[in-house]
């Protein structure tokens, strides 16, 4: 007997962009073996662009460029072998590439208040859907704007611009073959808007004005060259140019006021484009000539039988103009009469007085004198006598630390002995480091004091003190000792104590308390944060922390609280420790609406309802469905796990009633049925029905496929069942092929495939990440073909 002819290599179905060279090819075990090809069931003898290829044991079929004409289902024979494919046309939208360059690459600039179009021509198989966006929100027309499409161009048109029409545009074009975006950029310049106010006056004085502003928030896509600067005299209309002031300044001084005289000023930004609005100040009034304020009363630093040096410090408030030197003036202790220590202003801040009486008290006053006159004195010094120091007070007694922490010490003391009169009048305390030679005065106490607190320290921070006792003869002889501040508490990273108390993941009864307690750890105590996505709780949430256990309470929870809780614990040492989990807020569904039974394929029925209400917060929401075949018999479940609202029940069995009931699903159970009230009964097929279908079959014979009921997309939970149906019509009855993302599922043992008299379905049990993608299910006959698609979500389980 002679070998049979096989098939080395199959025809493989291909998706080619149009405009592109296309092959089919297949490999048999025959080289005697003569092809024929047919499309879409008919032979193909000559066909333009389309060239038949073999060499050897190869025969391909060759298109050079491929156009819509081509696109279809190919099929080899050739001595026992038979083999097809189909070959897929995609012609997504186009844009011509120099175009598509130059709109790109650089900006669409328009000046404000002018019209703008931006026309974008396209190809590619219609329809063609042309949207326009901007900042990821789709424009429509208005009032300004307005996008017109047709079936090769798309034009958006602004009648006139302004700034807030600057930004990134994005033109997406999108058809059966793909999508097409364009990104565009827009810029509008305009004159810069007013500098950034207030206005601050800097300085207001009898002599000038300083005033400064800021830039403007926006220069109008322009930089901003300089700034115009005018004022005007109040009672007055007119405005007076000053000056301008590069970009650089935002100040400006002028020098010609008039004394006490109110003004008005204004300040506008000029770029290329024109000079902006101006940012107008409030009044200012020029000051007047005033005397300085008071100093602080004077110090004194030495004294001798005859001389009491003094000095003093400028007083806060200087008058409208430099201080040019201060008048001294002295009296004795009691008296009320305050005598010139000099004719004229002294320049300097200190000053030796001469010429005193010895063993009398005096004090001291200064005013200080500018162009307006002397201002107000001081306050009196201290009194103090004029006559050679004494000696120095005593050491004090028993210097010692009376206690310790981390970050201070605290010393006492006792008095030193009074000798020959020199009574303390206070004491001073310094301190030193280990590592250094140099003393910081830390206190001056009263004379009463005994006792200090040395604070911001180190722990186990070792330093050296000493005290010295006050007198009118000066600081007695210190008494030192070394200290250290006591131990910190070992410093310990926060850290969340989450245990099995402590779910990641929370589903709560709407009404029922949430409550969530997390104990924690750390040294120094960490800041406990809680947050809701992201966001400070609601207000009706409560947050208790103490004793290392930190607790969430909402009393009665709803279903606005469902999202991510996160707990953050934080210390000022920088570490930082998060914790977050889920809760859902969820309740027992509520019933399904009404339920509708229609017979779309002959022999099925179709149950539809209306979405029960809960859908509108719950997300892990399904449908089981059920029937009864009398009214008092026992349910049974058709469908479970069902994501949408609809079901086909396709062993309909005529002449028998079915009774149908709804029921919606969640994590806390089931909800009220709705049920069907009337039953549903396929009339069973006469004799003389048979007769006239078959009449009408013949009448019939030689129909392209088409689908009845076109597939629909789905959205399912990771690990449940999905079913995708769909019904086909067609005679003779089509070939049924599934497709997933263009690859072939028939010989896949993953996908489960029915066809009940023309019901087709594609059941994929516990689908995972991986079976998400485009559906296709391809009906063919000797007269056609059709197609439909669906896609496949899959979202995680909760």
């Amino acid at each position: 007997s002679v070998p049979r002819c096989y098939l080395n290599k199959q025809l493989a179905t291909v998706r080619v962009l149009k405009g592109d060279p296309a092959e089919l090819s297949c490999t048999v075990s025959k080289d005697n073996v003569t092809g024929t090809w047919f499309k879409d069931g008919l032979k193909l003898t000559s066909m333009d662009g389309v060239v038949f290829e073999k060499k050897g044991l190869v025969h391909k079929l060759i298109i050079n460029k491929v156009e819509d004409i081509h696109a279809g289902k190919y099929r080899f024979e050739g001595g026992d072998v038979k083999t097809e494919a189909s070959i897929f046309v995609e012609d997504p939208p186009q844009v011509d590439k120099v175009l598509l360059k130059n709109l790109t690459s650089v900006p669409t600039v328009a000046k404000a208040g002018e019209g703008v179009k931006l026309r974008i021509p396209f190809e590619g198989r219609g329809p063609i859907r042309a949207a326009w966006l901007k900042d990821r929100m789709e424009l429509g027309d208005d009032s300004r704007i307005r996008v017109d499409k047709t079936d090769t161009c798309t034009t958006l048109s602004i009648s006139s611009c302004n700034r807030k029409d600057c930004g990134d545009y994005k033109v997406r074009l999108k058809n059966d073959s793909g999508i097409l975006e364009i990104n565009l950029k827009l810029m509008v310049i305009d004159k810069p808007q007013p500098p950034a106010g207030p206005i601050k006056i800097v300085e207001s004085s009898a002599d000038n004005i300083t005033i400064q502003w800021k830039p403007p928030k926006d220069d109008g896509g322009k930089p901003v060259q300089r700034y115009l600067v005018e004022r005007q005299q109040v009672g007055r209309n007119d405005w007076e140019t000053l000056g301008e002031t590069p970009r650089s300044c935002t100040s400006f001084t002028m020098s010609k006021v008039e004394e006490e005289m109110s003004y008005f000023f204004r300040v506008r930004a000029v770029n290329a484009e024109g000079a902006s609005d101006a940012l107008e100040s409030g009044e200012v009034k020029a000051a007047g000539k005033a005397s300085p304020g008071a100093p602080d009363p004077p110090e004194i630093i030495s004294a001798s039988r005859d001389t009491i040096t003094i000095s003093w410090k400028a007083p806060r408030k200087t008058g409208t103009s430099q201080i040019k030197g201060y008048m001294v003036q002295k009296r004795k202790k009691g008296t009320v009469t305050w005598l010139p220590v000099t004719n004229v202003p002294v320049k300097d801040k200190k000053l030796k007085v001469t010429s005193l009486k010895k063993g009398v008290q005096y004090e001291f006053r200064v005013a200080a004198v500018n162009a307006a006159g002397a201002g107000q004195p001081s306050d009196p010094s201290e009194p103090t006598f004029a006559w050679d120091p004494t000696k120095s007070a005593g050491q004090v007694q028993d210097l010692k630390v009376s206690s310790s922490d981390s970050t201070s010490v605290t010393l006492t003391w006792n008095r030193p002995e009074v000798q020959d009169g020199n009574y303390v009048k206070g004491y001073e305390v310094e301190m030193r480091p280990c590592n250094s030679l140099s003393w910081t005065k830390c206190f001056t106490l009263p004379a009463e004091s005994t006792s200090c607190r040395v604070q911001g320290l180190q722990a186990r921070e070792k330093l050296f003190l000493r005290v010295r006792a006050l007198s009118d003869g000066g600081p007695g002889e210190a008494a030192e000792l070394e200290a250290c501040a006591g131990a910190a508490a070992p410093a310990v990273s926060p850290r969340l104590l989450i245990d099995d108390t402590v779910k990641s993941f929370l589903v709560i009864k709407a009404g029922n308390p949430i409550r969530v307690k997390i104990r924690f750890e750390g040294s120094p105590e960490p800041v406990v944060t809680w947050l809701k996505d992201g966001f400070p709780l609601p207000s009706h949430a409560a947050v208790s922390t103490e004793d290392g256990t930190t607790q969430l309470l909402l009393r009665a929870a709803e279903f606005s609280d469902s999202g991510t809780y996160t707990v953050e614990l934080e210390n000022g040492l920088g570490k930082r420790e998060t914790f977050s989990f889920q809760v859902q807020i969820t309740d027992i569904p509520q019933p399904p609406g009404a339920i509708r039974l229609e017979e779309n394929v002959p022999g099925t029925v179709t149950v539809t309802w209306d979405p029960t209400a809960s859908e509108n917060w719950e997300k892990n929401l399904y449908y089981t469905v059920l029937k009864r075949e009398s009214q008092k018999g026992p349910w049974h479940v058709l469908g479970d796990l069902i994501y949408n609202n609809k079901f086909t029940f396709t062993r309909v069995v005529p002449g028998r009633d079915y009774y149908f009931r709804v029921v919606a699903k969640n994590d806390l159970g089931a909800s009220d049925p709705s049920e069907t009230v009337q039953p549903w009964r396929i009339r069973k097929t006469k004799a003389e029905f048979r007769v006239k279908a078959q009449k009408y079959r013949g009448v019939n014979q030689n129909q392209p496929p088409r689908f009845l009921v076109p597939l629909k997309s789905h959205v399912v939970v990771t690990g449940s069942e999905c079913r995708m149906s769909c019904a086909v019509g067609g005679h003779p009855p089509p070939k049924i092929t599934w497709y997933k993302d263009s690859r072939d599922l028939s010989r896949d043992p993953n996908y489960f495939c029915t066809n009940d008299f023309g019901v087709c379905s594609l059941v994929v049990l516990g689908v995972t990440k991986q079976d998400e993608g485009e559906y296709m299910l391809e009906a063919s006959n000797e007269v056609g073909r059709a197609f439909s698609k669906a896609f496949l979500a899959i979202k995680g389980n909760l």
